[in-house]
């Protein structure tokens, strides 16, 4: 099975959980994206935009937005969350993000948020997204990053793969600047949001099995007090860091 045939067996099921995840829905971290974007931002894409809560958020800071992912039950809760709050600026289509269906220079700012740690080759959706920019625009990511620490990294990335199987990797901030520069979209870390994380609707949100949902509470009982310090954890919750990156077109 390819990594899209997975990331659409995950999702598909589940799109109308997140589409009322409060985790998604909102927050501090979609706030600041929003306050990131550039002033009067002409033509937007959304990049994995699931249910739509980011495409739809920035719909009112911009001239338009065109909204992809690979999921068409994400793109239906997106039409719908849409017309429910008559939003009519965006347009949702299924589209790769490593092999973005649009002509060069068609964008003044791309978005990402929640979706980047899917991307296969984060590379080459990068220069796929420096294509599609037009010169001066600017790509804002927001995601969950791993922490420095190594062993915490490696605990995070593993309950995200038990978790959901078409999960890639939470790359360090360090590691997205770097992409990003090699890119040639040279970017900064606009800010971080801690978000907590309540294990048992985390779990839920991806239906996740009960064998499996176990062998992630043994690994998170079994982490080193440094990991479990790192990202938070009790018999509940555990808090991951988002990054706010911005990255520019020359």
């Amino acid at each position: 099975m390819s990594l899209q045939q997975s990331i659409i067996r995950q999702f598909d099921p589940v799109a109308a959980d997140y589409a009322t995840s409060a985790v998604h829905a909102a927050g501090a971290d979609l706030a600041a994206l929003v306050a990131a974007l550039p002033a009067h931002a002409g033509v937007a894409l959304d990049i994995g935009c699931g249910p739509g809560h980011t495409a739809l958020a920035i719909a009112r800071h911009v001239a338009a937005v065109v909204a992809i992912d690979l999921s068409e039950a994400m793109l239906a809760q997106a039409r719908l969350l849409a017309q429910q709050r008559g939003i009519t600026a965006v347009r949702f289509e299924r589209g790769d993000a490593g092999h973005l269906p649009f002509d060069d220079a068609s964008f003044d700012v791309v978005t990402s948020r929640y979706s980047a740690h899917h991307f296969p080759d984060p590379l080459q959706v990068l220069r796929e997204v420096a294509r599609v920019l037009r010169p001066g625009g600017c790509l804002l990511l927001s995601d969950v990053v791993a922490p420095p620490l190594l062993v915490a990294d490696t605990v995070l990335n593993a309950v995200e793969v038990l978790r959901d199987p078409s999960h890639v990797r939470d790359h360090t901030t360090s590691q997205w600047l770097t992409l990003c520069a090699a890119a040639g979209l040279p970017a900064d870390l606009l800010g971080t949001h801690a978000t907590v994380l309540q294990l048992e609707p985390w779990l839920a949100r991806m239906r996740v099995p009960a064998a499996t949902a176990e062998q992630i509470r043994r690994v998170f009982a079994a982490a080193p007090d440094e990991v479990r310090t790192t990202l938070c954890v009790d018999d509940q919750s555990f808090t991951v860091t988002t990054a706010l990156l911005r990255a520019r077109r020359a």
